[in-house]
């Protein structure tokens, strides 16, 4: 699950000392070899987790470390003026299904439950804000090639 053979020693060494630690809450309603696996399966997520929060504060942290050029500030203004009136113009539900999806990178499932309705409007709410935001910013990225 790491792809790094020394991720995955060290998640291996982390799952032992969890059960140790946890060993008093097994329960027995599942194998040992079954609780031992999901131990081991967390531990790696948390760490495939951990590290692409890594990389994407150095990724961020990168994209600070460079001044932008005026040109660059210039069409950053230009894109924020364009872009906050088309998110004002989407339907509440499309703009919270848009800003759900692709601003906190939450999946199509989560967001029918936040919203209450079935994947598929999730998706379709998605679809439609992110054909609207398309078509208001148009004119700027055609000029900007």
């Amino acid at each position: 699950m790491t792809g790094n053979q020394t991720d995955a020693e060290d998640m291996v060494q982390e799952t032992f000392l969890k059960a140790w630690k946890q060993i008093a809450k097994f329960d027995g309603r599942a194998s040992f070899g079954t609780w031992l696996h999901r131990i081991c399966a967390n531990c790696a997520l948390d760490h495939i987790r951990a590290s692409k929060r890594k990389q994407d504060l150095d990724a961020a942290n990168e994209l600070v470390a460079h001044t932008p050029s005026p040109e660059r500030l210039a069409q950053s203004s230009e894109f924020v003026a364009r872009l906050l009136p088309a998110l004002d113009d989407l339907s509440e539900m499309e703009r919270a299904a848009f800003v759900m999806r692709h601003y906190e990178g939450v999946g199509i499932e989560e967001i029918s439950v936040a919203l209450g309705v079935q994947p598929g409007a999730a998706k379709h709410s998605v679809f439609r804000a992110v054909q609207k935001l398309r078509r208001a910013l148009e004119p700027m990225m055609s000029a900007a090639k």
